[in-house]
């Protein structure tokens, strides 16, 4: 049971790190991403479609992301989706392809896309920390039922702790790099 409880939480621990990246991707550096358009939903054919389901995007430059609909129908919906969302990207639309030049940062707006950045980084902590509270309260209970003795019980808590300190060292680590990569000119 014990081996179990630590099992989710390593899980729990992973899927917060997944999140994070995921997260992260979508924050702005100075380089053009696809994952900046992750995001992005098309009213297509009455239906709200991602960008990535219906175009393909390529980045062939640090600072262009191009966009290419497969139905050429589709270019005028997909240029006022990206015109209107808050990525603040001026597409220029060429024949049936979508171009997407990313202006360069201001040290300004780069200090506020390192906050956003904290920010995701300090709510992938208090995930990870309300999984650790989680896994004790179900140990503490496995030690009430008399399910493990108290010894195995403390041992169980210890590496919980192990493991959400690795945790917390990992984000640390994630957010440091992604800093680092907004704040290169």
């Amino acid at each position: 049971m014990l081996d179990e409880i630590l099992s989710d939480l390593k899980s729990s621990i992973s899927k917060a790190h997944e999140s994070l990246k995921r997260d992260l991707g979508k924050v702005r550096t100075g380089r053009a991403n696809a994952g900046m358009l992750d995001t992005l939903r098309v009213d297509y054919y009455g239906q709200s479609t991602p960008i990535g389901q219906m175009a393909t995007v390529n980045v062939p430059e640090p600072r262009l992301i191009t966009v290419k609909p497969w139905d050429k129908s589709a270019v005028k919906l997909v240029e006022k989706a990206i015109r209107d969302s808050d990525l603040g990207l001026n597409p220029q639309v060429d024949g049936d392809l979508i171009r997407l030049p990313i202006p360069p940062l201001t040290e300004e707006r780069r200090k506020e896309m390192v906050k956003v950045a904290k920010k995701v980084g300090e709510e992938c902590k208090v995930a990870i920390r309300k999984c650790r509270h989680d896994a004790l309260d179900l140990a503490s209970s496995v030690d009430a039922e008399g399910g493990a003795s108290a010894d195995e019980v403390d041992r169980a808590k210890k590496k919980a702790e192990e493991l959400v300190s690795e945790g917390i060292r990992t984000v640390d680590t994630i957010i440091a790099n992604k800093e680092k990569d907004i704040l290169e000119v």
